[in-house]
């Protein structure tokens, strides 16, 4: 047998494998050395321009055929999601074992619709990619020239063949030297009946130990600790290292995390997800508008994530987000024309119009995910592109979303020299000298044999169409890394799931009784970053300042006095002064009676309530309020404008009020979130009621009298160019107390005469059962409303102030308002004085229902904490709380 004396072939199994034969031959300067797997050595021997069937093409192919080709009794799934996935499984499957799918398709229809598919498969791929058998055969046929291709030929950390490629092999030996190099693995029985010479070796006997972690987490978190403590107390090579598991998907993600935290190269072998990665996110942001649909969320990430590349946002100037409404969901393509169509250029950041650009973004976007293909091409480049168009490969458009999750990557690290985290399918071929392995628990190692998804075990028996069942390769894995490893190997489990289960040990560690049991509080020896030291460090971490005052904090929140950290300031606080002379409104008078600590947080420290990224069921009471007053003072412009409300009977009220809504809703819709579109136009119904009730509600009767909707007063700004009674930018002043007041009045009737005006302030909610006044502080409107009436009007008008409830026809008259006003007067300087004297103080508003501010208090605050505190903050307010028993 005569070989080419200057060639020679290692075939391996895996990529790491490859990677590391391959720089060891470097390193050792072996010429004419080839490395590579089985599959591409039966390449090299067919020669000419065949290649393998590699995964994208063959997705390619699939998701192109399916459609188009009758697949018989599979035709009612061929076009669900997941069905290019399983049909490559499939195939991948079938042409390993050997299967000639065409000679047994009359055993069963299930046979034959796969056997139709990989014919239209076939017919689609390029020229020249070959099945494995295939492949083999037309390798066979070249064996005369494998002494000069291939030269003597091992087989290197191998443990099994597949049955398409058994006769190649057994066949080569009979021209070119062939020797299995199983080492201490176990041998297929079926190298028995060929003439390969198979060299064994003695297995390894590393020192073992056997481990059991609180979770999962747990596992990965000591894991990192030991590959750290490894390399820098022991001085362990990097490349030495390695931690491995049946099945990565449930470790993943924990990895990822902790080597940032640990600013550790731990090199993923079988890839990350291309959604860790900024062009993988700039990807799922636009598959996310091309599946859900439009919203300002999903353009603005897009923006960010895409607006760097050569893209259609890329003529847009700089900080042209801020002509979207701050508040508007603009969650359809509607939304986004009405957007687009009031668009002018002062609008735009460099006052040019760039309407004409972003409208035809937002067209493209439009498309969906049937023009994924050209939205793709247009809004990604470079490696997002690559990913893109990976994942329509891999799936169907519709499906982009799940795709790109499941889409993996290269993590740009080089293995060869850094710690690695990989299946233990890999390490059995790959071996290193220190491992630890995880996940093994009971069903995760070895995992359990699943039928193929397209040809059950009643159609071909499992066994035969899966030869290597991944059950018995995780065994024969296990069995391989124990034998191959030089040094140690740590056997690691998790005593329960991530939900709390209690979880059994894998049935591969036999009776072992001397586990450590690790606990996840316990103090480890070797930390993988600063968090993880000082967690395990106490008293060094209670010596930072952070934490020194997080410590506090938290002890504060749970003593019954006030302190530092319950709002309690130094007096006379610059903040505190200035947010109390400025002018003020209602609503924000009423927080500085019933929450002054909120009070201090919206107007001192800017704080607000985080904004909710996705659309609301129903809108909320406030909400609700809102619809309501802007359908009532655009309806009532309307009928001031045509011969006035007094006049108008109630077919023209209705009118004015259909006209309204439907103004308002596309308003509403352009700038704010809205329901589900049945519930929509039911809300849109009920504030339509609730207006015209209150617009045919007449109560006392005032001649030739000429109505006003959100009058504004005290320097607020006119919310629509309608007449006022007044020069809205006239301060109001309320006397001895040093506050003054802006705001809007709902709605104002003035007599024709000017002696007599009266103030109504609408409420959709429902009317309380008893009289009330200024109701603890809740109540403010009419007694501040009906002063700044009469002080721009002039101290003779008349004035009559009530709460008008259109949804009862219940209009609550302010009894006299200027006891009311001596009152309130009252109030307010106690609270001005309190507030001036440090005390920013929880009150009975705080972490209630309507507290959008409960998020910067402790965790649910209105049963544990504001209990708690109340009472001593109650004394601290003093003659400031009195309000709160108000009627």
């Amino acid at each position: 047998m005569s070989t080419n004396p200057n060639r020679r072939t290692i075939v391996a199994h895996g990529r790491l494998a490859i990677r590391e034969l391959r720089l060891n031959a470097a390193r050792q300067r072996l010429h004419g050395l080839q490395i590579f797997s089985f599959e591409q050595l039966a390449v090299r021997l067919a020669g000419g321009f065949t290649r393998p069937i590699d995964d994208e093409s063959l997705r390619s192919a699939i998701q192109t055929v399916v459609p188009e080709t009758p697949l018989g009794e599979l035709d009612g799934i061929k076009l669900l999601p997941g069905m290019v996935d399983a049909a490559a499984d499939t195939l991948h499957k079938v042409w390993r074992s050997g299967i000639d799918l065409a000679a047994r398709a009359h055993e069963h229809p299930r046979l034959e619709s796969i056997a139709r598919l990989e014919a239209a498969v076939q017919d689609r791929l390029p020229p020249g990619m070959m099945r494995p058998a295939d492949l083999a055969s037309a390798a066979l046929k070249r064996l005369a020239h494998a002494p000069a291709v291939l030269g003597s030929v091992e087989i290197v950390g191998t443990t099994e063949l597949s049955p398409s490629w058994r006769p190649l092999l057994a066949a080569l030996a009979a021209h070119v030297p062939v020797v299995w190099v199983a080492g201490p693995r176990p041998v297929p029985e079926w190298l028995a009946a060929t003439d390969i010479e198979v060299r064994r070796s003695d297995a390894l006997t590393p020192e073992q130990h056997m481990v059991s972690a609180a979770t999962g987490f747990h596992e990965a978190v000591e894991a990192i600790r030991w590959a750290r403590a490894l390399m820098v107390t022991d001085g362990i090579d990097p490349s030495d290292i390695a931690i491995a598991a049946a099945s990565t998907a449930d470790y993943d993600d924990h990895f990822l995390a902790l080597r940032a935290d640990a600013n550790l190269d731990l090199h993923f072998v079988h890839g990350i997800k291309v959604t860790t990665t900024r062009e993988g996110q700039a990807a799922a942001a636009l598959a996310d508008i091309l599946i859900r649909g439009f919203s300002q969320t999903r353009m603005r990430r897009l923006a960010a994530l895409c607006g760097s590349e050569a893209g259609p946002f890329q003529s847009l100037p700089q900080g042209w987000l801020r002509v979207l409404p701050a508040d508007a969901p603009l969650a359809s393509l509607s939304a986004w024309d009405r957007l687009l169509s009031r668009l002018t250029a002062a609008d735009w950041p460099d006052a040019q119009d760039h309407t004409a650009t972003l409208r035809a973004i937002v067209d493209l976007l439009a498309k969906g995910h049937t023009a994924a293909d050209e939205v793709g091409a247009a809004f990604l480049t470079g490696r997002a592109l690559a990913i893109w168009r990976k994942a329509l490969l891999a799936g169907p458009s519709v499906s982009l979303d799940t795709t790109l999750e499941n889409l993996k990557q290269d993590d740009g690290l080089e293995v060869c020299v850094s710690p690695a985290w990989m299946p233990a399918s890999a390490l059995a071929a790959s071996p290193r000298r220190h491992v630890r392995l995880i996940g093994l628990n009971s069903s995760r190692w070895p995992r359990g044999i699943s039928e193929d998804r397209l040809i059950s075990d009643h159609i071909i028996p499992t066994a035969e169409l899966d030869p290597l069942p991944i059950g018995a390769a995780d065994r024969r894995d296990f069995e391989t890394i124990l034998a191959t490893t030089e040094i140690e190997v740590t056997m690691s489990r998790a005593r329960r799931d991530g939900e709390g289960r209690l979880l059994g040990r894998s049935a591969l560690l036999g009776p072992v009784t001397d586990e450590i049991y690790i606990g996840r509080n316990a103090v480890p020896t070797h930390a993988f970053s600063e968090t993880d030291r000082l967690m395990a460090r106490p008293d060094e971490f209670a010596g930072d300042t952070q934490a020194a005052s997080a410590l506090t904090t938290w002890r504060n929140w749970h003593r019954k006095e006030i302190t530092p950290h319950d709002g309690l300031v130094r007096a006379d606080h610059p903040l505190l002064l200035d947010i109390l002379a400025r002018v003020q409104s209602a609503s924000s008078l009423r927080l500085l009676l019933r929450n002054p600590l909120g009070f201090v947080w919206r107007y001192g420290m800017r704080l607000q309530m985080p904004e909710s990224g996705t659309d609301p069921l129903v809108l909320d009471a406030l909400a609700m309020g809102d619809l309501v007053h802007m359908t009532l003072d655009l309806a009532l412009q309307d009928l001031e404008a045509d011969g006035g409300l007094a006049n108008a009977g109630e077919a023209q009220i209705s009118a004015a009020i259909e006209a309204a809504a439907g103004s308002v809703a596309g308003v509403w819709e352009s700038e704010r979130a809205v329901p589900p579109p049945v519930i929509w136009r039911r809300t849109l119904d009920d504030a339509r009621a609730l207006a015209e009730r209150a617009l045919t509600y007449r109560g006392e009767h005032l001649d030739n009298a000429r109505s006003y909707g959100e009058v504004a007063f005290g320097g607020a700004t006119p919310k629509t160019g309608a007449g006022s009674p007044w020069d809205a930018a006239t301060p109001v002043a309320i006397p001895e107390t040093g506050f003054a007041i802006k705001g809007y009045i709902d709605r104002l009737d003035l007599s024709g005469d000017g002696k007599r005006a009266l103030v109504r302030d609408y409420k959709t909610g429902r009317p309380p059962k008893d009289h009330i006044s200024i109701d603890g502080g809740r109540e403010l409107q009419r007694c501040l409303y009906a002063f700044a009436v009469k002080a721009l009007l002039g101290a003779d008008v008349s004035i009559s102030a009530s709460l008008l409830y259109p949804r009862t026809e219940t209009d609550l008259q302010l009894a006299d308002a200027e006891v009311t006003l001596g009152e309130l007067t009252g109030y307010l300087q106690f609270a001005s004085a309190s507030l001036s004297a440090g005390h920013a103080l929880i009150g009975p508003d705080t972490g209630g229902t309507y507290d959008d501010l409960a998020f910067a208090l402790p965790a649910n605050a209105g049963a544990t904490y504001c209990k708690r505190k109340t009472p001593a903050a109650t004394e601290l307010l003093g003659d400031a709380a009195l309000v709160w028993e108000a009627q």
